[in-house]
């Protein structure tokens, strides 16, 4: 009988632990990559001179708002503040029948400042998703003309060049549609947790390069800010035009990009910011409305679901695994601790750098499996809730 050798005789864990291991190490190294191209490929808005009352196109600002006594007023003290001409500035804030004091906050404020005028939107019609029938509302009443229409959310504030800024990033790129990703601020443990995730996994899976390109039918937007010409806004219907659309800024990106207008996502952080939710029931509510759609339908917001999962815990399982293999004698998976242990220290320090950018405390970067898994049932909720045919967000129910 041949005898057989030492390494036959080694179990095969140690083998798989490397195999596993230089895996996982290439995995973080190519996402890494990514996200820093696709950062690179997302342009910084810059401050701006405001430009002379002649030469400034008239530009009006539609807030629509539903319930949103806490930051109403915030977000329209930042916008009468603004550095461009007064004159050809105007603030329309459209009432979306709240409940709260939102327009009461928004009528106190418009008797002192007269470029703000609050209107109260009718009551829904039928097919119609609240927020886009109060932009409808909103673009309907400005003046002809207006050049530009820029629609932002009232849980958003804004620097005083906001405006001024974006009017000429629009003009130097020939844009138009901009729309601004702006700096997120984070209080509540959920947020912290749940929010850099998920802009993470946005990063990893979109393809920037693809949907920021002149032409081509996909784009990137977020419906925080958007300044979008009014001549191509009407040409493609508008609000209207996609009445039933949970994620309306996204459809009506699209229309517009695909009628031939050139439509890009620029970071607006250092004159736009937000802060979206406040504790886990706005966040899970809000994120979970519109979440499948954003990541592209059910499959794919499954499958991104389930490898997110995955490879957040194999930052702790595949050292794991290759330490107990090596601790029973297994060379191999004593050499796999190598890159195993630089995948997970790179994965959990790009994390670590996450927090310190969203200004919160680095410890969170260590839980990001956590925010993840977390990430992952609020995918598989929304999924549930797009295939049930219903979403629900501020008090309505929409097929």
């Amino acid at each position: 009988m041949r005898q057989r050798s030492e390494a036959q005789l080694q179990p095969p864990g140690g083998t798989l632990d490397l195999l596993l291991s230089s895996i996982w190490l290439g995995i973080v190294n190519w996402l890494i990559v990514r996200a820093s191209r696709q950062r690179g490929l997302l342009p910084r808005l810059e401050p701006a001179e405001s430009p002379p009352a002649d030469d400034a196109p008239k530009v009006a600002v539609i807030v629509p708002a539903r319930d949103e006594a806490a930051n109403i007023g915030r977000c329209l003290r930042s916008l009468v503040t603004q550095t461009y001409p007064t004159s050809h500035l105007r603030i329309v804030v459209v009432d979306d029948h709240s409940c709260d004091a939102t327009l009461a906050i928004a009528t106190a404020l418009a008797q002192t400042y007269p470029q703000l005028t609050v209107l109260r939107s009718p009551p829904l019609p039928p097919h119609w998703v609240g927020k886009s029938h109060a932009c409808w509302i909103g673009a309907r009443a400005v003046g002809e003309d207006t050049a530009w229409l820029c629609f932002m959310d009232a849980d958003v504030w804004a620097e005083p060049a906001l405006i001024a800024g974006a009017i000429a990033a629009v003009g130097t790129a020939s844009l138009d549609l901009l729309s601004l990703a702006p700096r997120h601020e984070l209080h509540s443990f959920a947020e912290r947790l749940v929010m850099p995730c998920g802009l993470y996994l946005l990063a990893f899976c979109q393809d920037l390069r693809t949907v920021q390109a002149r032409h081509g039918g996909e784009v990137t937007t977020t419906g925080q800010f958007m300044l979008v010409r009014r001549s191509d806004y009407e040409a493609v219907g508008g609000h209207a035009a996609v009445r039933n659309a949970i994620c309306e800024d996204l459809m009506l990106a699209r229309h517009l990009k695909r009628a031939g207008g050139h439509a890009i996502l620029q970071d607006g952080r250092t004159l736009l910011s937000t802060r979206m939710y406040r504790g886990w029931s706005t966040l899970w509510i809000g994120i979970t409305k519109n979440l499948s759609e954003m990541l592209g339908g059910p499959l794919r917001t499954i499958t991104i679901a389930a490898a997110a999962i995955a490879l957040a815990w194999a930052a702790w399982l595949v050292p794991l695994s290759g330490a107990l293999h090596c601790s029973s004698g297994q060379t191999n998976a004593c050499f796999a601790l190598i890159p195993a242990g630089l995948g997970s220290a790179a994965a959990f320090g790009l994390h670590i750098a996450g927090a310190v950018y969203f200004g919160i405390p680095g410890w969170y970067g260590l839980l990001f499996p956590l925010g993840y898994s977390v990430g992952a049932l609020m995918a598989i909720d929304s999924v549930r809730r797009r295939l049930s045919g219903r979403v629900s967000w501020k008090g309505r129910t929409y097929p």
